[in-house]
């Protein structure tokens, strides 16, 4: 696991979650800047499962390789939904499902990393 791109999905995500609470105070749609970031996370978070997958082996335990790997598949899912939902949502509430996205790839990663950590 690469913690550096770990750190760096969780600072895109917290930055993503400041841009789209921004938008969501001044009741604003989705823009070019929200995709544009959330393509960017979405991109490192398939290298993250690239990497993850190779070094999947690493964990001893059946049990929590195979929640590790649920863990780097789930995530993938998470924004491209939010950033669809918005996109048809023409209401305010379209960046709250944003910023929900956003807490939820960070929560992702970050239970990734923990998984990891404790059985490495």
């Amino acid at each position: 696991m690469l913690l550096p791109l770990t750190v760096a999905i969780l600072v895109a995500c917290a930055v993503l979650l400041l841009l789209a609470a921004h938008r969501l105070w001044r009741d604003r749609l989705i823009d070019d800047s929200i995709m544009v970031l959330s393509a960017v996370i979405e991109l490192a978070l398939i290298v993250q499962l690239v990497i993850g997958l190779a070094q999947s082996g690493s964990i001893r335990d059946g049990s929590e390789r195979a929640t590790y790997i649920a863990y780097l598949f789930t995530v993938l899912v998470v924004l491209p939904v939010t950033v669809f939902i918005a996109i048809k949502e023409r209401s305010r509430w379209a960046m709250g499902v944003v910023l929900g996205g956003a807490v939820v790839v960070a929560i992702l990663v970050a239970r990734i990393l923990q998984i990891w950590q404790l059985n490495v």
